[in-house]
């Protein structure tokens, strides 16, 4: 089997065509399936469902992809490290993160690695915590800013960023507001709720306490995004359990203490995979956290702090 055949085979699942795929990788379209081919005669099973419009993975291709991606993975690895020996760091640094997430500023972080890696190439994906550690493991991101939960691959290891307490958010006007007291789950069963998708780790890490307290919730407005969240909850359409720093993006919502939960439900981490399958790319960056003491000026403002 041919590394080459590999990556092509990688090309042509990403891109589910074949010409799109021949016109990334820079080759004619006739080679690319001869390449296929071969990879398929040598596996005794076909790969792909072909159509005139697009392919599609058969059981066997979906199951040399998780493979054949983490193979990739580690060759474009052995390549970083044999330049970083060299004394030079080249290669990619292929980063995953959740909204806003807590105990880093990915923006400054990632500004104070390229001064530090100019020849670095930086790649960054955003997208739910499931999501993330699920590339992590494939082997398509070197790292992921994430919740972790029991749940994710034991492929995984993780660096502690911070842990922090839930909160309720709620307009001024709602029946909570004039409460002013710690909630229990118990207290806001029957509500109206606005959540993030069920990949989130916030949503995670709600789900799980309302789950452990026996209290039924309805997320009525599902978002994508923090700022949706916010605006939902500014119109009084619903209340939101969220991580404590979400607060200081929106002042003019009132923010109830949530008991019941843990004082360190919500926590945050660098997702890695296995320290011999470690990007020199992903070393770096995680000794630059070390470095700024933890995340040190690399973290976000944290109480009594606005955010965007």
């Amino acid at each position: 089997m041919e590394l080459r055949h590999l990556q092509h085979f990688v090309a042509v699942a990403e891109d589910q065509h074949f010409t799109r795929a021949a016109e990334r990788l820079m080759v004619s379209q006739s080679g690319l399936s001869a390449s296929i081919r071969a990879l398929e005669r040598e596996l005794r099973a076909p790969l792909f469902v072909r159509t005139t419009r697009r392919v599609t993975l058969t059981e066997a291709g979906r199951a040399l992809l998780v493979e054949a991606e983490r193979i990739l993975a580690q060759v474009r690895a052995a390549h970083e490290a044999v330049a970083a020996v060299q004394g030079v760091l080249r290669g990619t640094l292929a980063l995953g993160t959740e909204q806003c997430i807590a105990g880093v500023h990915v923006a400054r972080m990632l500004a104070a690695f390229r001064g530090r890696h100019p020849d670095v190439e930086i790649r960054l994906r955003q997208a739910g915590s499931g999501a993330l550690a699920e590339e992590v493991a494939a082997g398509r991101l070197d790292l992921a800013f994430a919740y972790r939960t029991r749940a994710d691959s034991d492929q995984l290891r993780s660096v502690a960023l911070t842990s922090e307490p839930m909160t309720v958010l709620c307009h001024p006007g709602h029946r909570l507001a004039s409460a002013g007291a710690v909630l229990a789950p118990d207290d806001l069963a029957g509500e109206v709720f606005v959540d993030f998708h069920p990949d989130w780790g916030p949503r995670r890490t709600t789900d799980a306490a309302f789950a452990a307290a026996g209290v039924r919730r309805m997320v009525a407005l599902e978002v994508n995004d923090v700022h949706s969240l916010l605006d939902l909850v500014d119109e009084n359409l619903g209340i939101a359990v969220v991580p404590r720093h979400f607060r200081h993006k929106r002042p003019s919502l009132t923010a109830l203490p949530l008991k019941g939960t843990g004082e360190s439900e919500y926590q945050t981490v660098a997702l890695l995979p296995p320290d011999r399958a470690t990007s020199p790319a992903a070393r770096a960056l995680v000794s630059l956290l070390d470095t700024a003491g933890g995340t040190g000026g690399l973290a976000p403002p944290q109480e009594g702090a606005q955010t965007s």
